[in-house]
């Protein structure tokens, strides 16, 4: 059975640090650019980070940039998101997904949500003061 687990999220105060983590099961990652995404109440899911399946591209939200941190560790199977520097408008679900790039491994990374094949459940992540 194909499966993202996310976890790491959590209550953390502003300016606190969080990192967040996806397992793959039943399948491996090695063939799949994997993207974080995040809805915030009352807002529509978007893009966070995204990395390529070969790990050499990243990308990132502006809103994100230079606070938050994507990888992969593909002998694990997991992808993480280090989050630093949090502020109250990251707080958001968090998921995690995979897209399938066999026959287009050079692809970088896209936020577009269409080309994503399975999503994680998702794990809170609250900064709150």
């Amino acid at each position: 059975q194909l499966q993202l687990v996310e976890s790491g999220g959590g209550l953390v105060q502003p300016g606190g640090s969080l990192r967040l983590s996806c397992a793959a099961s039943g399948f491996t990652l090695d063939y799949y650019a994997i993207g974080w995404f995040r809805q915030a109440p009352g807002k529509e899911r978007e893009g966070v980070s995204c990395i390529s399946s070969s790990g050499g591209s990243t990308n990132y939200a502006d809103s994100v940039k230079g606070r938050f941190t994507i990888s992969r560790d593909n002998a694990k199977n997991t992808v993480y998101l280090q989050m630093n520097s949090l502020k109250l408008e990251d707080t958001a679900v968090y998921y995690c997904a995979v897209d399938y790039v066999y026959f287009r491994p050079r692809r970088p990374c896209v936020f577009n949500q269409n080309e994503y094949d399975y999503w994680g459940q998702g794990t809170q992540v609250t900064v709150s003061s």
